[in-house]
């Protein structure tokens, strides 16, 4: 006996089966043959078999541009200008702190200092000018003047002496060695306790009789070991050349006092390299003394001359060698004929080394390039070109000069 319930609900499953195949048939022969879904379906589908087929391939980015390599594009990612990033504003500035100083550094050049000395044509100083009152000029062109004052001190001087046996030492039977001494004595004697002096001679080679000194005592017994000459040549350029290396190493102003002849007979630095080594040292002033004046008139005079007229013609250029040393550096050239002319040379001299005008500026010319530039004092009225006029106690104007360096060599960038 079969269950009817059995049947009857197999009955109703084909029926409902039956009606689901027919439905089917219908939709599928109503509905379009490709849809967008379907090639969408397939892109990506396709893609996925490429990756699956070439692992190593990478796929660029939306916003990747540039070539293409073998495992991938290169990242150069495009820029958006509308989206480009603005650069971070800088931190603000530190407030100051009230009551600390603020700095600064600077590259600046070097002060240039300048002694001037205003004499009057008997070699008086003239005191009293003011910092309006002077122009400076480099290389012709008007420096501003920074700072300016009247020097009132001692001095550091080197006395240097000619002290050989040249051919016009025996023929003047010792003339020139004795007004070398008396000018160095005399030089001695108008020292005073500021003064530092050293004293230096030479023949072939420059010997130190004694160092710096205050003491005269010391300087005295240093000049009397100058009795008896050893040798006649007189390297005056080696000597000179060796004092103002020597004085390079020492701060401040200094003078050189050369009493000599102004010959030279055997020096291996030529006269051209020793105006160079002027030039090139700062802060020292020259003072000539040329001995043997008075022979030489007395040779002179005698009609015959001296024993040739090279002789002579050498005793002139000496003359000139002397007065430019003292000329380059603002000093002065004495050439006294008697012996009672040293007491009041040597006044002069230690007034003038005591009694400048300082004057320091800033050069208009920054470039350190090592050259030398020509200088020029000036005292003129305050607000003009026009010279000073300097009238004595009884209004008579007074004729004057000015002395002061005529240039010096600008430092280097690698000094």
């Amino acid at each position: 006996m079969v269950d009817s319930r059995r049947l009857t609900s197999g009955t109703a499953h084909c029926k409902s089966a039956l009606c689901f195949a027919l439905a089917l048939f219908l939709y599928l022969a109503i509905a379009p043959t490709v849809s967008p879904a379907q090639t969408g379906s397939s892109t990506a589908q396709d893609s996925t078999s490429q990756q699956t087929t070439n692992p190593q391939k990478q796929q660029p980015p939306t916003e990747a541009g540039g070539p293409e390599s073998d495992t991938g594009p290169y990242a150069i990612p495009k820029v958006n200008p509308d989206k480009q990033q603005s650069r971070p504003a800088p931190p603000p500035a530190p407030k100051a702190t009230e009551g600390m100083p603020s700095y600064s550094i600077n590259v600046d050049v070097p002060l240039v200092s300048v002694d001037a000395l205003v004499l009057t044509k008997d070699g008086q100083f003239i005191p009293g000018l003011v910092k309006e009152q002077f122009r400076v000029l480099e290389d012709n062109v008007v420096q501003p003047i920074q700072s300016f004052g009247l020097t009132k001190a001692g001095f550091t001087a080197v006395m240097l002496v000619e002290f050989a046996s040249t051919p016009a030492f025996q023929t003047s039977r010792r003339q020139f060695l004795y007004d070398a001494l008396r000018a160095s004595y005399a030089f001695t004697d108008q020292m005073q306790k500021n003064d530092f002096v050293s004293v230096i001679s030479y023949d072939m080679k420059p010997s130190i009789l004694v160092d710096f000194t205050s003491d005269k005592q010391a300087i005295y017994g240093a000049l009397n070991t100058l009795r008896i000459p050893g040798f006649s040549e007189t390297n005056l350029f080696d000597a000179l050349y060796d004092t103002l290396d020597r004085l390079e190493r020492i701060e401040g102003r200094k003078e050189i006092i050369l009493i000599s002849s102004g010959l030279d007979t055997f020096s291996r630095i030529t006269f051209d390299k020793m105006l160079k080594k002027i030039k090139a040292t700062p802060n020292v002033t020259i003072y000539t003394i040329s001995t043997g004046f008075l022979w030489r008139t007395y040779m002179e005079a005698r009609g015959g001359g001296m024993t040739s007229s090279m002789r002579q013609m050498d005793f002139l250029q000496a003359d000139n060698q002397m007065n430019t040393f003292a000329k380059m550096t603002g000093g002065r050239w004495f050439s006294p004929r008697f012996e009672a002319e040293l007491p009041e040379d040597f006044r002069m001299i230690g007034a003038t080394v005591r009694n400048q005008y300082t004057l320091t500026y800033r050069p208009t010319n920054a470039k350190l390039d090592g050259t030398y530039r020509k200088l020029k004092v000036e005292v003129v009225q305050p607000g003009t070109d026009k010279p000073l006029s300097v009238k004595d106690q009884k209004g008579k104007e007074l004729k004057y000069q000015v002395l002061s360096r005529e240039g010096y060599t600008a430092k280097h960038q690698v000094d």
